[in-house]
Formats: C-alpha cells, sequence, structure tokens
C-alpha cells in the first residue's frame, strides 16, 4: 500500500509540473517600460467601400432637408437589434461619395474629422453655421485563433484597440501565446503582418495597438495545444506508456 502511495503522489507531481506554465509567459503588460501616446497616429483614415452615416443639422432644420433625403439604411450591430435608420453612403472605388444637392465628393483618404470640415465649407454656402456628423457604419475587425469566441464584429464607431477586441472574442485561452499576437492589415493595396507582445508594456505603444477598419487579430496556439491537435500525440503516448511501466515494475517487486 505505500509503494501504491508513493506511486499516486510522482504521477501527481509530473502532472503539475507538465501543467506549469511561468508568469512571463501568461501576465500581461510586464515591465517598467515608458510609455508614449500614440492616438494621433492611429486615426483611421476613410477608404474605398466604407460605408458612412452622414447627417446635417442646423438651427433651421429645413435647411438641412435636402441633404437628408436619401440613402436611408437601417445599421444592425452584431446581431443585435436594428438601430436608428440613417443616410448611410458609400464610398466608391475612386474614393468619391454622391451627396444630395452637393454633387461627387472625394473623401477617401481623410479622417472622419477632416471630412466633416470638409462638409461644413460645402454646406456653408447653403447653410447658416452647419453641422455634420459622419460615422462608420460598417467598421469591423476579425479575431481569429486562440480565443474563446472568434469572430468578426461591427463596430459603431472607428476606434479600438486590440485590447478591446481581444475582450470582444472572450480573451485569449490559457495556451494561446502571448508574446506574439498577429494583426493583419492592408495599407495601399499590400497586406502587412504586425507582431504584438502582449505580456510587454510596450504593447500598448505599438502601432497597431488601436485597430484600423478590417484588420485581423491571430493569436497562435502555443506548443503544448498544438501537441494535443495532433491525430496521435505520439510523445504523450510514449509518457504514459513509461508511467504505467514504472508503475507495473513497483507493484510486482
Amino acid at each position: 500500500m505505500k509503494k501504491i502511495v508513493q506511486v499516486f503522489y510522482m504521477m501527481t507531481a509530473v502532472t503539475v509540473m507538465s501543467s506549469c506554465a511561468s508568469k512571463e509567459k501568461i501576465v500581461y503588460f510586464q515591465g517598467d517600460t515608458e510609455l508614449n501616446t500614440i492616438y494621433e497616429q492611429s486615426v483611421p483614415k476613410i477608404r474605398p467601400n466604407d460605408m458612412l452615416s452622414i447627417t446635417v443639422s442646423a438651427a433651421d432644420m429645413k435647411a438641412t432637408q435636402p441633404f437628408n433625403q436619401q440613402n436611408v439604411y437601417q445599421v444592425v450591430q452584431n446581431g443585435g437589434q436594428p438601430n436608428m435608420a440613417q443616410n448611410v453612403y458609400t464610398v466608391s472605388d475612386q474614393g468619391y461619395i454622391d451627396f444630395p444637392v452637393l454633387g461627387s465628393i472625394k473623401i477617401a483618404g481623410l479622417t472622419r474629422n477632416q471630412a466633416i470640415l470638409l462638409f461644413k465649407e460645402k454646406l456653408s454656402e447653403y447653410i447658416v453655421n452647419p453641422g455634420v456628423n459622419i460615422n462608420f457604419t460598417n467598421f469591423k475587425v476579425s479575431v481569429m485563433g486562440e480565443v474563446n469566441s472568434p469572430g468578426t464584429f461591427t463596430l459603431p464607431n472607428e476606434r479600438i484597440t486590440v485590447l478591446e477586441a481581444l475582450t470582444l472574442a472572450g480573451d485569449l485561452t490559457i495556451t494561446a501565446v502571448r508574446n506574439n499576437v498577429m494583426v493583419i492589415r492592408e495599407q495601399d493595396g499590400k497586406k502587412q503582418t504586425y507582431s504584438i507582445d502582449l505580456t510587454s508594456r510596450a504593447a500598448l505603444d505599438s502601432p497597431v495597438y488601436y485597430l484600423n477598419q478590417n484588420d485581423v487579430v491571430y493569436v497562435e496556439p502555443n506548443k503544448t495545444r498544438m501537441r494535443q491537435s495532433t491525430e496521435f500525440n505520439y510523445p504523450l503516448i510514449i509518457s504514459v506508456a513509461g508511467i504505467i511501466i514504472s508503475v507495473i515494475a513497483i507493484l510486482i517487486r
């Protein structure tokens, strides 16, 4: 009986040791790196095929009616209930939208605030002190890999961090690689990949900390997870077989 207890403790120790993960591989934002703001650098720009909600306002609401009368679109966020109908315009492949009265306006390459200023300037010829509200209606990011709820998420605005995106996806699994999270981004018609180390505070200064429209976040599995996913896990089989042989050898002494 004493030998059996000894074997039990030995097997327990082996199991615990094999399942341990170091703090350095699990804990987010380690270190004491001095951080710098990158907010202004990360403001997304309007691109072809973006869908924009554009609403014109003024003290004299009758004066705004010609600018708020077409392209009504009912927006649904992430499978929820439809939001209020909006005037939505799709940016053409050439970067233009066709706006009532104002005609064709090129807005691709502008930030949302720059587009608002452009519209205010053009509308001032028709409206006294016009107000303009522009929002993305199809701003979305995708999260895949070792997260609890992978998927594509449509957002109500153009501001989201990689941490918020991972939160929407249910956070990383315990078997996720945290120091090499990949962000795939399209820039100037080409796909670019970036790596971000979530275990370092320097991640907060990454150029992809703030995500852009259609960014894809991929979290790779660690070696343990990859071994578990193989059809025949030979190292595990050999280890188990070794433990069984050891147990039998002890019991029959």
